[in-house]
């Protein structure tokens, strides 16, 4: 199993400086990725400072040379795939090809899409999450794309340079358990980074479900990828400062359901969620010990 740090992109990780220092840490105590948010207000009734992710991940790939980067989620249906792919190829190549890219419809929907008045009808937000992946991929290629579809347009045209990684970064793909459709969508693509209704954000989800939609996933993944590693990817807070039983507990259900990343995150409703004196101490202490 691997472990990852997931913070906001909003509050004291507004600033580059402190997502740099975080990133620092983290590599330093073995962690194996950093992971923001990828918000452009959250919820608009509570405003605070809120910086744009690639901004914000390049200061961490300047300042690292190992652990992984990412954003947990972007909202492609709200994004420009040929800029979108632009700016996930330059953070892959300025990190040296340590870019992990996780996609799902992302939220608040009224706040963050019928603010600025984007499209709010989420079967339509699927459609255009489901086109942009596919332009992402063909973009990534380097080679040349023409595309006329439903929401986007391409006219015989390449983005250079392409991603490091090949043939791209890895995909995983987002949503809420025990809804089937994104889940179904995660299986075509490279990972499953579920929220679970009955376990908010930051809470761990319960051993059971997890095997299930490990098995539901595996079920339904293309001919000729049922062999490509699939990764699972679950969080919550673990034991830290070497509490290696105690983690154990916690985690070594989910590894045994099939989860094969633990995202170590604040809940939601945590006072310190975007504070980041106490995300630096957990960083510090190091990945959960199994």
């Amino acid at each position: 199993m691997r472990f990852s740090l997931n913070v906001p992109n909003f509050g004291d990780f507004a600033d580059a400086r402190n997502v740099a220092a975080l990133a620092v840490a983290a590599e330093e105590a073995g962690w194996d990725a950093l992971f923001l948010w990828d918000h452009v207000v959250h919820y608009k009734d509570a405003p605070r400072p809120v910086g744009d992710p690639w901004m914000l991940l390049t200061a961490a790939a300047l300042a690292t040379s190992r652990i992984g980067l990412g954003t947990l989620v972007t909202p492609v249906p709200r994004r420009r795939p040929h800029q979108l792919a632009r700016q996930v190829a330059t953070l892959d190549r300025i990190s040296g090809g340590r870019v992990i890219f996780a996609a799902g419809l992302g939220g608040p929907v009224e706040d963050e899409y019928g603010s600025f008045g984007e499209p709010t009808d989420e079967v339509l937000l699927a459609e255009r999450l489901d086109e942009g992946l596919g332009l992402l991929e063909r973009y990534w290629t380097g080679e040349r794309v023409t595309h006329h579809g439903r929401h986007f347009h391409a006219d015989d045209v390449a983005l250079l340079p392409r991603p490091v990684q090949s043939p791209r970064p890895p995909v995983w793909i987002a949503g809420f358990w025990p809804n089937r459709r994104p889940m179904r969508r995660a299986a075509r693509w490279d990972g499953a980074v579920p929220l679970f209704r009955s376990a908010g954000h930051g809470r761990t989800p319960p051993a059971d479900e997890v095997r299930e939609l490990v098995t539901y996933v595996r079920r339904h993944r293309p001919d000729g990828r049922r062999d490509v590693p699939f990764e699972v990817v679950v969080g919550g807070v673990a034991p830290g400062n070497g509490r290696a039983s105690a983690a154990r507990d916690v985690i070594g259900p989910l590894l045994d359901a099939g989860a094969t990343w633990w995202d170590e995150r604040l809940p939601i409703d945590h006072p310190d969620l975007a504070h980041f004196g106490t995300v630096l101490a957990r960083a510090e202490q190091g990945p959960p010990r199994l």
